[in-house]
Formats: C-alpha cells, structure tokens, sequence
C-alpha cells in the first residue's frame, strides 16, 4: 500500500528540465514520496551519448548505436534523487555506466559484449544471449546443444527459443531470450523495478550512523555498496576465505574503486564458528546487501524472513538476476545476458547487426537503483526487504514514453580515479568481530 512505502508522507520538489530529472521524480513517487516535478521526458538521447554507453554499443568497425530506451537517463536520475535524500554529498554521474570499461579499456565489438564472454545469436524463431564467463558454462556447451565441439551459430540457428532456454535452465547456464515476456515476468508483473515489504518505523534524518553488511560480489552489489559509503555509511565487506569475491582476481582499479574506503572480513562458511560470525555480522548490521540466490544464503543458516522478523530497524537488500519469487528464482544470469531478457537490444543502422547494450548495463543500473532504494528505508526506519532483479531494473527503463531527441557529441568512457587501495582480504576479520560482539 503507498502509506506503507519508505518515503511516504515526504514532500519533495525536484528542480530542473529534461528525462533525467523526471525519472528521478518517477523512482521517489515508487518509493512513496510526495513530489513536485515540472520537468517533461525529454532528451534521452543525451545521457546515452554522455554515459560513454552509446560509444561501446555496435560493431567494432562501425559506428556507436543510439540504445532503445532511457537506462542512461534513469541512472543519472536516480542519482539525482539520491543526492536529494542524502544532502551534500559528492555522488558519481551517468558515466557510472561505463567506467568500467574505461577502466579496462573495453569497446563495443557487436553481436560480441565489450569484455566478449556475452554473445547475441539468431535461433530459428527469435534472438538469444548466451554468457560464458565462467570457464564451467564453456564446458556444458555440448550438454546444452547435446552436440560434441557445437558451432553456436549454426546449432544455435536450428533450434527455438523455447528448447535452448530450458536446457539452459536445466544447466544452470546464463542464457536469455530478447523478449521480456516469459513465465518469470508474468509472475513478476512490472508495478515497480523492484519490490518492497517492510514497514517504517522512526524516521531518521541523516544516513549516519549506519553499519552496511555487504555479502556481494562483482558489480552491482558492490557499486551499491561503494555509493553508500560515499553518502557516509560505514560498509563491512564480508567473503568466504575459501571463495572470495571473484572481482578480486580481476581488474585491481575498478576493484579499488568499489571497496576503497571499506573494511574486509574473511571467514569460513564451512565451518560453524564461520556461520556462526556471519549470522552475528547480519543481525548487528542496519543494511545488509547481498546478491545470492535464495537457496544460497538458507545452506549457510540464514533465513531474511527470520533477520527481519527479529530486527526493529534493518535494511535487507536482495539483488538477483531475475527477483527471489517466481519461477526463475533461482536461475543466474548476469548483467549483459539480464539486459537482453528485459528486451534491451541495439542493431546496427548498416549491417543489422545485434549490439549488445553497453558493458553489462544491468549491473550499475541495478547498483544506483539499489543505493537508492537502501537510503530511502533506512531514513525511513523500520525492517525493510527490498528484492530487485537486475532484468526488472533494465525493463522499467525501456516502456516509457518520449522522444530520444539527437544524440550529440557521443562521449568515450571516462574513469574516476579511486580514492584509495580496498583492503586486502580478511585484513579487518578480527577487529570488526570483536566490535560486533560488543555491539550485539
């Protein structure tokens, strides 16, 4: 019910003109907000060619796309509103969206993602993304298309959407069909991009103190993370010794990035002096951010119903490639292979080409939403769970009325410098525990 959002009762104006400032509006109405906005969906086409997106979609030797739809121009909106819930704090810009790829020197390198483990392909009756990021999804190749040494484009081309999807479900495969519409969707609905249960408490007027859990790997998780430390929170990064996050062993400057200024604990989830830290780490926390499959989290003795039921002010923040209810509750996917299931999908203006959109776009989509979202319930107070899917928050961006206008200078990816080095793993382990024992 709207009574029951985090930001009910609120009243806030949002000043300024263009797509940008009325999709801010738009996310704090979803969050419940009383908002006065003038600002008319306009202009679109500026924040992809801003964002560095526009430049990192279509073929190598082509020219950048202009994307379908407003993703650019809703990030920076969130932003905005995000700044407008924390005050005077000094928040990243649209280019969010591509730094990473700045940072790793990626281009766009359509039907290919910019980092090439994502493929689009044409099967018999529609488009198709597999991901193969993991050495483990190349090896069930053959399971999936039940064809020894397959040639994707030609076994791909054969089959229908409907087959390749659910052996690659079966599997475990990241895998997505540009379409949006599917069972997982239709139990999902689309009301809002993500979904809250909860309810306020006492409302607080600043983010700090506030103690942030975060139990997520690799992009989006963490991009929430490092945005709330930004606005002044204080994030606890918490992996397994033995499976950290896989981010870690990749680019070290965009790791640095996301986790300077934070605190590293190590602990062993096998173990039940492991678990049992956890389960201390998450009751002490007022925002937990993590990015497991529901399963997940229940073999290592957390139940989230349970957290929250016991906690007064509590902040649980889900983020799944496809939501924690409905069918696929438990299929993966990634932020690239997530996009294209939403229906976001570019082609290039000579060839017709498919150009993937950008360098996983669902992940830092679903970051700033999720930042968003996570400052909106706890100034709100109160036990919250806010599930989001990285699919929903792409889909909410590409159903929206206005025109994308020109597109102008069409800007390269530009990284920002990180503010410092990310601890090493497990270097605050003891410390942080003996201070949550005390806490709790």
């Amino acid at each position: 019910m709207e009574s029951d959002l985090p930001l009910a009762c609120l009243q806030l104006r949002v000043p300024g003109a263009g797509a940008a400032v009325w999709h801010a509006a738009r996310m704090l109405r979803w969050l419940g907000a009383s908002v006065t906005c003038e600002a008319e969906n306009r202009g679109s086409a500026e924040d992809w060619a801003a964002s560095g997106v526009m430049a990192l979609t279509g073929r190598r030797g082509g020219v950048p796309v202009l994307p379908p739809g407003q993703a650019a121009s809703a990030v920076r909106g969130a932003l905005l509103a995000l700044g407008l819930l924390c005050g005077d704090v000094a928040l990243p810009g649209v280019g969010v969206l591509s730094e990473r790829a700045a940072i790793m020197g990626l281009r766009r390198d359509a039907p290919r993602s910019p980092r090439g483990a994502f493929r689009v392909l044409r099967a018999a009756d529609g488009w198709v993304g597999i991901n193969l990021a993991r050495s483990s999804d190349v090896e069930l190749l053959p399971a999936w298309l039940e064809v020894a040494d397959p040639d994707l484009d030609r076994v791909v081309a054969r089959r229908g959407v409907r087959e390749l999807g659910e052996r690659a479900r079966l599997l475990g495969l990241p895998f997505a069909v540009a379409s949006g519409d599917d069972e997982q969707s239709r139990a999902r609905g689309r009301e809002r991009p993500f979904r809250l249960t909860g309810g306020r408490g006492v409302r607080r007027p600043s983010l700090v103190p506030t103690l942030v859990v975060d139990l997520s790997s690799l992009w989006a998780g963490p991009l929430c993370g490092h945005l709330l430390t930004l606005a002044g929170a204080r994030v606890v990064k918490v992996e397994s010794v033995s499976r950290p996050d896989g981010a870690r062993s990749g680019n070290r400057e965009f790791y640095d990035l996301l986790h300077a200024g934070q605190e590293s604990v190590a602990l062993d989830f096998g173990a039940p002096e492991g678990r049992a830290a956890l389960a201390r780490l998450v009751d002490a926390a007022d925002v937990v951010i993590e990015g497991s499959r529901p399963r997940a989290l229940r073999q290592l003795g957390i139940d989230v119903d349970e957290v929250l039921a016991r906690a007064r002010d509590k902040v649980w923040v889900s983020i799944t490639a496809y939501g924690r209810t409905g069918p696929w509750a438990n299929v993966p996917g990634f932020g690239d292979d997530a996009a294209l299931a939403a229906g976001l999908l570019a082609f290039d203006p000579v060839t017709g080409v498919p150009a993937p959109v950008g360098d996983a776009i669902a992940d830092p989509v679903t970051g700033v939403n999720a930042a968003l979202v996570a400052v909106a319930c706890r100034l709100a107070g109160g036990a919250w769970l806010a599930d989001l899917a990285l699919r929903e928050q792409v889909a909410a961006t590409l159903d929206v009325p206005g025109e994308p206008g020109p597109p102008g200078v069409v800007a390269a990816p530009v990284r920002r410098a990180p503010a410092g080095r990310a601890p090493e793993l497990g270097a605050d382990t003891e410390r942080v525990l003996a201070e949550v024992v005390w806490r709790c």
